[in-house]
This record gives structure tokens, sequence and C-alpha cells, in this order.
């Protein structure tokens, strides 16, 4: 599905609540075909952004929890967290260049 690190619930709130810098979330799952295609992106985009900001992979299918808690609806779904606090959120297949603006500003 993706090269991003993965996240399990049980691993959300050492990992993104209590994180020092942003986070950002990729809701996908294996089926999806535009989180296939948005997978390189944001791989790229995380070895570019490393230590400025983390990058995990959430596996929509998997972890329910999350999925409720965040309100997720659409595949792929990006959200960013600050804080242990979304500030942004991305819906949908997007290019890097948005993605690069969209995550620079918020972070």
């Amino acid at each position: 599905m993706t090269n991003l690190e993965s996240l399990q619930s049980s691993d959300y709130e050492n990992k993104v609540v209590h994180a020092a810098i942003p986070v950002i979330l990729d809701f996908s799952a294996e089926w999806c075909a535009p989180c296939k295609r948005l997978s390189p992106i944001l791989a790229e985009l995380a070895m570019q952004w490393e230590g400025k900001a983390k990058f995990f992979s959430v596996d929509a299918d998997s972890n329910s929890e999350l999925v409720s808690l965040y309100r997720i609806m659409s595949l792929p779904t990006l959200v960013i967290i600050k804080g242990g606090k979304e500030v942004h959120r991305l819906i949908g297949l997007q290019t890097k260049e948005k993605l690069a603006g969209e995550f620079g500003f918020h972070i």
C-alpha cells in the first residue's frame, strides 16, 4: 500500500498525540487505486520533510477506531495534526506541488 510507517490504533497516543513535530496521517486502503497513486508522492515528501514532520500510513480497513475518530468518509484522506489536534485535511488524490504547499503552510 505505502512505504510510510504503518500506524495502528494502539500506537496512536504515543506516536501522534505526544509527537514533538507535526504528524501527517495517510488514511488509505489496499483496494484504493488513488491511494496507490498517492503513495510514492507521500514517500518522497516524507523524505523531503524528514525532521519537520512525521508521516504515517493508516489502513482504513484495519483501524476502524482511527477512521471513526477522524470521521473518514473518503479515501485517500490526509490529516495534518499539530500538538495532538487536527489542523488541516486533504481528501482525494493530490499533486506533489499541492501537497508540498499545504504541508508547508501548516507545518
